[in-house]
């Protein structure tokens, strides 16, 4: 077995999930702030070494974490990174036993997403062509367009490429989650949205690299969030008025017209089908709410 401090260690996994897996930056970023948590818990503790580590300890830090009242969720999201470090660990021969083999994550009621009616959606684009110019109406309804009609993540929204969209063959090669690529088409409706968007943006057919972009640098998801945000708040009275809200409402309708479940995980780009199951649990909620107000034996 290979001896290295458990620092170490740690760059050396952020260099596979980076270098080698290619996770997303946001994936990254996220696994980076659970390690660096558990680093400075062990720290504390003067455990230097991967094989100090007991599962005691492991639950030790679990029982710091619930001090801080964190969600179960949060929580979970922690227990998943500190297995796929400790695997990293073991595959690599730093490691003999997994200190967390027989911990679980706990247990959490997974919220249903909110969703939007597909009447908002029109009400969205009245009030983008009547609070915004012309042009930037332009650019904006493209954004709600390939949010809602190619349910495309945000991260991967901003990662379009001009190059990306194939007007010909009505599709969009998109960048999601692992860095693995997969087609989405583009509907019918959404062909206009984006040929006026291009007419407006590139009228003299020189055009960007990047489908939107902010003073010459691509648009980030924080700009796309408030863009979103406000103009749902001004048109919807869900909640959460964040762009996911749209993919959500993309597979929804899907459903709700009796789309088949594995086309939706494939247009989603879900690794597994469970994460798509949840749109299932929507509409059940959503049918449910309209027996109880229309059928008499409610």
């Amino acid at each position: 077995m290979k001896m290295i401090s458990i620092n170490e260690l740690s760059k050396l996994f952020f260099s596979q999930i980076e270098n080698i897996e290619r996770l997303s930056d946001n994936t990254i970023e996220s696994y980076k702030r659970d390690i660096e948590k558990f680093l400075r818990f062990i720290n504390d503790k003067k455990l230097l070494k991967i094989d100090e580590l007991r599962e005691r300890h492991i639950r030790l830090f679990l029982m710091e974490l619930n001090s801080y009242e964190l969600s179960r969720n949060s929580i979970s999201r922690q227990l998943s990174t500190l297995r796929k470090f400790f695997n990293f660990c073991i595959i690599n021969d730093y490691l003999e036993n997994n200190p967390i083999e027989n911990i679980s994550n706990p247990k959490y009621k997974r919220k249903l997403p909110e969703t939007l009616l597909v009447d908002s959606y029109e009400e969205i684009f009245r009030f983008i062509g009547g609070n915004y110019e012309v042009k930037e109406s332009k650019r904006i309804k493209v954004i709600f367009e390939l949010l809602y009609g190619c349910a495309l993540r945000v991260s991967e929204l901003c990662m379009l490429n001009n190059s990306n969209i194939d007007m010909i063959k009505k599709s969009i090669r998109v960048l999601g989650k692992g860095s693995k690529t997969r087609i989405v088409p583009i509907g019918e409706m959404s062909i206009p949205v984006i040929e006026d968007y291009n007419k407006a943006f590139n009228p003299n057919g020189e055009i960007n690299p990047f489908l939107f972009d902010k003073k010459g640098e691509r648009t980030n998801r924080q700009h796309i969030y408030h863009l979103v945000n406000k103009i749902l708040s001004n048109v919807s009275d869900i909640k959460k008025k964040s762009p996911h809200v749209l993919r959500h409402a993309a597979a929804t309708h899907m459903l709700d017209r009796d789309a088949d479940l594995i086309a939706i995980k494939e247009l989603l780009g879900h690794e597994n089908l469970s994460t798509t199951q949840i749109y299932t649990h929507v509409s059940i909620e959503k049918l449910k709410k309209s027996y109880k107000k229309a059928h008499p034996k409610s």
